[in-house]
């Protein structure tokens, strides 16, 4: 009884298989009636390009007709100095925050929810980074995320193995700070992973720092131990290895954060457009600029040596960044997508540099910083004090007077 059931379930298939064909065959007919002609119409009438996913944070930001900007800490932006610095902005010209989310040690800012692989990097400096972010909805302010990248003692300090080891243990630099290793992808995908939970947030613009080996490195990169990854394989020298890696890096985080509906910026050394690249760091000016959608280099007259003609630049600000500006438009105008450029500039005094090498800054010296780049058809800026204390009564738009 059950063989002739298996029997009769095969013929039952059978049937149903000829059947099918049958219908493929007629309907294979029908398709071969038509002309090509037709078919290439019909093709054409499909969109060419499906709408991306656009994550929706839920918040509402303009960009300004040109960011002017200043830098906050984690504890600024947390802190009673938060309400200050908004009223800073909102009785001038300024229009843009600049807000730590991963910090010059490697600490995020703000504690991700326990579920979240970020959990543990997390610092209660900003307790509710939503509500940051809500105030300054309110308030018309642009928000950018600042997240430090290579320079990272935390995460060189949980995975030596990310990082350099020298004599077999964790090197640091003068200062103790370490750095992870920019050939490393776990690297990468770390500092990612931060900025896209930054674009969650509702921060418009993710700027990376310290995209970069750290400072002469070309002198340690025979001495150090590190993993090259799959850069040990290129023929090029060390020094374009580096640059390569800081590059790739780049155009990953820019391609990674595109459904999240953001503009990307990188801070880079301003001696970087004064040269082909950097040897050590691994900064190529040019090759970064092309993957970002603004370069912000960093133009303190204080930490130039003599260039431009230029013996002490800490005591000629006007002078320092209108040269330097003649020379990055140079660089920016033979790209063929040329982001936006918008500098870094001093609003502190380098009393470090010793009697007669430096002058205390203020609002004239702002001012001329400013009037050198709008000269320079550069309209874009922010100001940095690492203790966010900014001169007062500054006018941020000299050249509209």
């Amino acid at each position: 009884m059950g063989k002739k059931l298996i029997s009769l379930n095969m013929i039952v298939i059978l049937v149903f298989l000829g059947g099918f064909s049958t219908v493929i065959a007629q309907e294979s007919k029908q398709v071969g009636l038509l002309s090509k002609k037709q078919l290439t119409l019909q093709v054409k009438e499909l969109p060419e390009l499906m709408p991306r996913f656009k994550y929706d944070t839920g918040l509402t930001f303009q960009y300004p007709d040109a960011v002017r900007g200043i830098y906050v800490t984690g504890h600024s932006a947390g802190g009673s100095r938060f309400t200050q610095l908004i009223n800073l902005i909102n009785n001038s010209e300024l229009n843009a925050m600049v807000i730590d989310i991963k910090d010059d040690y490697g600490n995020l800012t703000y504690v991700p929810n326990e579920e979240d692989p970020l959990h543990e990097f997390g610092q209660p400096f900003i307790k509710d980074p939503r509500a940051v972010l809500e105030e300054l909805e309110k308030q018309k302010i642009y928000p950018i995320a600042r997240v430090v990248v290579f320079k990272d003692s935390v995460l060189a300090q949980k995975k030596p193995e990310l990082s350099f080891k020298e004599n077999g243990s964790l090197w640091k630099n003068r200062r103790e700070e370490a750095f992870v290793n920019p050939f490393m992808k776990e690297v990468w995908e770390h500092n990612v992973q931060i900025a896209i939970s930054a674009a969650k947030l509702g921060f418009k613009e993710i700027q990376f720092d310290y995209v970069r080996f750290p400072e002469g490195f070309e002198k340690r990169d025979q001495t150090l131990t590190y993993n090259e990854g799959e850069y040990a394989s290129l023929e090029e020298d060390n020094v374009q290895k580096r640059v390569k890696a800081v590059t790739d890096f780049v155009a990953y985080a820019k391609e990674q954060l595109k459904p999240y509906d953001v503009d990307v910026s990188v801070d880079i050394f301003g001696y970087s457009a004064t040269l082909p690249e950097a040897p050590g760091i691994g900064q190529n000016f040019s090759k970064i600029s092309s993957h970002v959608d603004v370069i912000s280099s960093m133009i303190y007259p204080s930490h130039w040596t003599s260039y431009f003609g230029i013996a002490k630049p800490d005591l000629e600000p006007y002078r320092l960044v209108s040269e330097y500006a003649k020379v990055e438009n140079q660089i920016l105008s033979k790209l063929e997508n040329r982001p936006t450029s918008r500098p870094w500039i001093q609003d502190f005094t380098a009393s470090y540099l010793g009697s007669g090498n430096y002058r205390v800054y203020g609002k004239k010296e702002v001012e001329d910083q400013i009037r050198a780049l709008n000269e320079q058809n550069i309209n874009e800026f922010l100001l940095w004090n690492a203790g966010n204390s900014y001169t007062e009564n500054v006018d941020y738009t000299p050249l509209s007077n």
